[in-house]
């Protein structure tokens, strides 16, 4: 299975609170969020883990050189990356939407945090919601409630996803930001190119306008590294069980 990693933002309010350090090579619990992510995808049978990255900073480009060249702690990497500045996580989704092209993928921002466990029965359950019962995709979401703009998913009794909504009176599910997909999405996305939609939440509601079946798949915890003491709060989360 192939893996897709968004790491084109900015960091702009990890920036705003000292932290000079790119996004990508921010340490939790001593590795960096994207050695991290590196990692994981590789023990959950990666074929291929692509990267688009921000072309500012050429920090990050040349910590991917690196993992091309001698890999991971010895591990050979199957990595490639691109390097461009993007408007939105939609937007650095379909810049790597050729290479995603061929078969299932899980996608996700580099700053996301999860337990690895429950990566894992993630990985299992989209292949499982694909080969076994026909799915779209199998969308990660969580109970957990940590941020400023959250994306409501409203689910049915069998976790299948009804609605992406900006607001719930009844709030349950909260968009995780990790996403397992089928190639039939990317006609969805490109289409919402061709409209000129913006951001990654009105990608998702696409999807639902075209027919596509999604499911969702409950993570206890998911923390986004967007300031300071998000760090903190994945550091505990990503402590190995």
């Amino acid at each position: 299975m192939k893996y897709g990693i968004i790491a084109a933002g900015e960091g702009s309010r990890l920036t705003s609170e000292g932290v000079r350090t790119p996004k990508p090579l921010v340490e939790v619990n001593g590795e960096t969020l994207i050695d991290r992510l590196v990692r994981v995808f590789m023990d959950n049978d990666a074929e291929e883990i692509v990267v688009v990255c921000n072309e500012t900073n050429m920090l990050v480009p040349s910590h991917l050189v690196a993992l091309q060249r001698e890999g991971l702690r010895g591990r050979p990497i199957p990595v490639r990356f691109m390097m461009k500045t993007t408007r939105s996580s939609m937007h650095s989704f379909a810049a790597l939407a050729d290479w995603l092209k061929g078969g299932p993928f899980v996608l996700t921002t580099v700053d996301t945090v999860f337990r690895e466990d429950e990566f894992s029965a993630f990985v299992s359950a989209f292949k499982q919601a694909v080969e076994g019962e026909g799915c779209d995709g199998l969308m990660g979401v969580t109970d957990y409630i940590d941020d400023e703009r959250p994306l409501y998913v409203k689910v049915g009794e069998e976790m299948e996803v009804k609605a992406f909504v900006d607001s719930d009176d009844e709030p349950r599910y909260v968009s995780a930001g990790i996403y397992g997909l089928t190639p039939r999405s990317l006609v969805t996305l490109g289409t919402c190119m061709e409209r000129g939609v913006e951001r990654m939440r009105n990608f998702q509601r696409a999807l639902l306008a075209d027919g596509l079946r999604l499911r969702a798949f409950p993570f206890v915890n998911v923390v986004d590294i967007d300031h300071v003491g998000d760090i903190r709060k994945a550091e505990a989360l990503a402590i190995p069980l």
